[in-house]
């Protein structure tokens, strides 16, 4: 089910990105969007650029098979349409839909909002489907997954880049952008919406996550199709749960524990540079027990992995990302 994280951060980052400049407009009416990305900047390529080197060494020295598009598709974040998954780094498909989100969603937010074509504050009095975000955003959601149908049916051949392309993926971050939208301009409307129908959102919660375990996402229709739909709805579900539950922290304190809760916030807290980091150790786990010839255990492999992973993470987030996140608050500070 590894697989499906992809989907959650993918909601997660649409809501707390979109909470950004939402949180600017309430503030201030307008919103700056080239402060914005430069603040994402600072919190994404530093560690993205430092730690992709690491990724080179495999390829220049072992395989010995750098093709420069890959490499160029790394650098400018189109590796999911130049290369498919990302050259070096295989993973980054995903940070590159997550960077042309962040551009686009603040690009067409702002103009938007200057021309008078969206509304947030006030929705009175308007067109049922003028100016409307929702309606906006609900279009996109629909227009995203039709694309997905037509392109998983038309071209098959295509099945790395129809899993990993941002116009066929970006919806999971609309999703996210939309519960965003109604815990800040709707609260009252999106917290009655829960406490009314509490039972029905966990039964499609877990309905919509149920079958992933039995799929192989890559070469399945349904998932590339229905099923990204299915993990989004889910886990913007799972995310409404955690904004509105009463005594949620007591909840999850209850049945895991202070401790194991307080440990796994630390290690989401540090998630990015995780993300970064973690294929590094697989790709030299597999060198080293292939060169050697060495047994290799699933259930060990994934331990080494994940704990390496985990603990260096937590360095490049405190030590690496903590000193650009201080430059960038000096120099370009937060107007939230």
């Amino acid at each position: 089910m590894g697989w499906i994280g992809v989907d959650l951060f993918f909601v997660l980052s649409g809501f707390l990105v979109s909470s950004l400049l939402f949180k600017e407009y309430i503030k201030f009416g307008n919103i700056r969007p080239e402060l914005f990305l430069i603040r994402r900047g600072f919190k994404i390529y530093p560690i993205y650029f430092i730690f992709y080197l690491l990724y080179l060494v495999p390829i220049i020295f072992l395989n010995h098979d750098f093709n420069l598009i890959g490499f160029f598709s790394d650098l400018t974040f189109t590796q999911n349409y130049l290369w498919g998954w990302g050259y070096a780094y295989a993973a980054s498909w995903s940070l590159a839909i997550e960077e042309h989100f962040y551009v686009g969603f603040a690009f067409l937010l702002w103009v938007g909002l200057k021309y008078n074509k969206i509304n947030l504050k006030t929705e009175k009095n308007l067109h049922p489907f003028k100016k409307r975000f929702e309606i906006i955003v609900g279009g996109l959601l629909v227009t995203v997954f039709l694309l997905r149908l037509i392109s998983n049916n038309f071209f098959l051949q295509q099945d790395i880049r129809n899993f990993t392309m941002t116009h066929l993926r970006i919806d999971s971050l609309l999703f996210g952008t939309l519960i965003s939208y109604f815990y800040y301009f709707k609260n009252e409307y999106l917290k009655n919406l829960f406490h009314s129908n509490q039972n029905l959102l966990y039964v499609s919660c877990i309905f919509g996550v149920i079958w992933t375990p039995f799929i192989d996402p890559l070469p399945s229709f349904f998932v590339r199709t229905i099923g990204f739909s299915l993990l989004y709805i889910s886990f913007g579900i799972l995310l409404i749960i955690l904004l509105f539950k009463r005594n949620i922290n007591q909840i999850l304190n209850s049945m895991f524990s202070n401790i194991i809760v307080n440990v796994i916030s630390k290690i989401g807290y540090c998630s990015y540079s995780i993300y970064i980091i973690h294929t590094f150790f697989i790709i030299w786990y597999e060198f080293i027990i292939k060169h050697w010839n060495l047994y290799s255990n699933k259930y060990l492999f994934f331990l080494i992995a994940s704990t390496l992973s985990v603990l260096t993470g937590m360095i490049m987030t405190y030590k690496v990302e903590k000193y650009f996140l201080g430059i960038r608050d000096e120099y370009f500070p937060s107007r939230v």
